[in-house]
């Protein structure tokens, strides 16, 4: 009696075949081996081992002929190969003892042991030198008669790209195949190990030379390729390319696309795919659904990004570091860093340990959020496990500790960075810690700060320079504003409208005797601006011409400078008792306002108010109210103090509406 055995046969041709019951072997003449038959069931110790027998008639000393292991399927079935799976049509297996004597006779003949040899070579081809001499000197290990099967088996378990394609040549000059495109198909999977899709490329335009037709596994290990090596766009064109081919992708591919597709830019079709994937029920994997949250970040769509996390879970797809960061990332840029930090809460509790790109997103979302504690921790912790920061970080927590006023935090942050080996401050570094003194008060820190700054070669910016002049003012060093100011035009930087309502607040700190000394520097830095200024400080008697000037100066700023322009103004007008012009310069801005606005179509409120304030400053004994009742009976408004509110002027929706259509006075008019 003799015995094929497949204990263990690879995964790549056949599928694990059930345990049957029966064994026969045919009687042969003239042997003196007995001849029997019968049939049995095993019971099965939980101790032993299961051994599958397959069988065969063939002596146990006889080399296993491969060939009968049905190694040529039928045309078009190419199953048995990496594309698939396909057992032997026999289903004539018996379970072996392990401890007989013959066992291992047994396995050292199986596929298992011929498996492992034709791994080792793979591993051996690897290795070698990329020529064809040696190549082949490798592959002669496989003798005469080579099967297609392990010419599969080997160069599936390849991962040099050059030698593999040696061995491929090698095996199509000795080799009548059955299915060539299988042979294709695991070189062009040994260049997607390697990432090397130009290789897989011009394999493939050979491919179509020598008249093999691609199938949809072909164009699946393309596509994968393509997304390996971070081309999108590449695997967007061959998942295009497969209708002409007569290739039909499968849920798979499809889902693999909306990646591809996110990535290359468009964002409808993977969208558009994404829909479908979620009717139809395909697999998503991992990294599609982080694609997916980038593309709904991107857009601006955060709700979107939370919807996609919590449909993968429901999917009960497990989220991984990169989802999780993505998450985070995408909460920080959506300034929601309560968000952030329940999401990595979560990833904590789900066994998750932070990575280098998740402190860099929890810093982002704690720093631009201005949450000063959570962003130190998250620094606190980094550097206590040795995470180096990159310039961007350090300028964010910098950034953060300006607005907050962090100063001492600020200072060990600059000195970390100047001993981290890795990153230097550079010109973001000390305009922040220049600001960070500056709103300080600490004069002499920020001149040294500035002077290191020129040390390391880096010319003060606009944003510096503001700082200091901000820095000189509240310390009323009028002269030093005065020089600094002097350094900014001789850098070539031409004054923009924060460095000019910065030089207005200086002048709401100065003392009335040096104001002069300012007046040419606001000039120089805005015409019109220097006008109304000097129409103030000059003390010119001419409530028209500063309506004008006012007029025009409110009609060419931003509105996000409007109202800074106008509490300075104010503040320079209480400072030099002209309370009357104050209280012209805060009705004209809000009377222009309020134009626009109706031209623009927007609906107004149906109650409006003016609040003249009782805070303070203490204009005269009649207050701010009292003059702004003057100035709005000489408009004709329809404006009436409110008896129970003190500073207040109310008017109804259609009242102000009626007023601000007949108004015609240029001087309160929107150009």
């Amino acid at each position: 009696m003799a015995y094929h055995l497949c204990s263990s046969p690879s995964s790549l041709f056949h599928d694990r075949q059930p345990l049957c019951n029966s064994l026969s072997s045919p009687p042969k003449l003239g042997s003196k081996t007995s001849t029997f038959t019968y049939s049995f069931k095993p019971t099965l110790l939980p101790s032993q081992p299961k051994t599958l027998l397959q069988i065969t008639h063939v002596s146990l000393q006889d080399p296993i002929p491969l060939e009968s292991q049905n190694l040529n399927p039928s045309k078009g079935n190419d199953s048995q190969y990496p594309d698939g799976k396909s057992g032997s049509s026999s289903k004539n297996y018996i379970w072996v003892n392990p401890k007989s004597s013959r066992a291992s006779q047994l396995r050292k003949n199986s596929y298992d042991a011929r498996y492992a040899s034709l791994v080792k070579m793979a591993e051996s081809l690897n290795s070698c030198s990329p020529n064809e001499e040696d190549v082949a000197e490798v592959l002669r290990g496989l003798g005469d008669r080579i099967l297609e099967q392990d010419a599969v088996t080997v160069i599936n378990n390849m991962v040099n790209p050059e030698t593999a394609y040696l061995a491929l040549r090698y095996f199509q000059q000795r080799l009548k195949l059955s299915r060539e495109v299988i042979l294709y198909n695991v070189t062009l999977k040994v260049f997607r190990k390697c990432r090397d899709f130009d290789r897989a490329e011009k394999l493939f335009d050979e491919m179509l030379e020598r008249g093999v037709k691609p199938v949809n596994t072909t164009f699946s290990t393309m596509i994968t390729c393509a997304r390996l090596c971070s081309f999108p766009h590449k695997a967007v064109e061959w998942f295009e390319k497969m209708p002409s081919f007569g290739c039909v992708p499968d849920g798979v591919t499809y889902s693999a696309m909306i990646d591809a597709y996110g990535r290359a830019g468009n964002v409808n079709m993977a969208l558009s795919l994404y829909d479908r994937a979620r009717a139809q029920k395909w697999r998503i994997d991992p990294v599609t659904f982080s694609t997916l949250i980038k593309i709904y970040g991107t857009s601006g769509n955060f709700d979107g990004c939370l919807n996609v996390y919590e449909e993968m879970k429901a999917l009960g797809v497990k989220p991984n570091l990169v989802i999780y960061n993505t998450l985070i990332d995408a909460m920080g840029r959506a300034k929601r860093p309560w968000q952030a930090k329940i999401i990595y809460r979560e990833m904590k509790k789900n066994g998750f340990l932070p990575n280098f790109g998740t402190y860099a997103s929890l810093l982002r979302a704690y720093g631009r959020a201005r949450y000063g504690e959570d962003a130190l921790s998250v620094y606190k912790e980094m550097k206590e496990k040795g995470a180096e920061l990159t310039i961007v970080l350090y300028n964010t927590l910098l950034a953060m500790c300006a607005d907050l006023g962090y100063v001492d935090e600020a200072v060990e942050i600059v000195e970390d960075m100047k001993n981290s080996g890795t990153c230097k401050p550079d010109s973001w570094s000390f305009s922040s810690l220049i600001t960070i003194y500056s709103c300080s008060g600490k004069v002499s820190e920020a001149e040294v700060t500035l002077n290191e700054m020129f040390e390391a070669g880096f010319e003060p910016n606009i944003f510096v320079l503001t700082s200091l002049i901000q820095c000189y003012g509240k310390a009323q060093r009028t002269d030093d504003v005065v020089r600094t100011f002097h350094r900014l035009l001789e850098l070539g930087i031409t004054p923009d409208e924060r460095f000019c309502c910065c030089l207005l607040n200086v002048m709401t700190q100065t003392p009335k005797e040096e104001l002069s000394k300012l007046t040419d520097c606001v000039e120089k830095a805005d015409s019109k601006l220097g006008h109304v200024v000097q129409l103030l400080v000059g003390e010119q008697d001419n409530d028209e011409e500063f309506k004008r000037g006012s007029s025009e100066l409110f009609d060419s700023i931003g509105s996000d400078v409007r109202k800074a322009y106008c509490n300075c103004l104010i503040d320079i007008c209480v400072k030099l008792d002209l309370l009357q012009r104050a209280s012209l310069t805060a009705l004209h801005v809000w009377i222009n306002d309020l134009t626009k606005a109706l031209d623009s179509g927007e609906e107004l409120p149906p109650l409006l108010g003016i609040n003249t304030g009782h805070g303070k400053h203490k204009y005269s004994d009649k207050g701010l109210a009292a003059v702004f009742e003057s100035h709005l009976k000489e408009l004709n408004a329809p404006f009436h103090e409110a008896p129970d509110k003190v500073g207040w002027f109310l008017t109804t929706k259609v009242a102000a509406q009626s007023w601000l259509e007949t108004r015609s006075s240029p001087g309160l008019v929107a150009a």
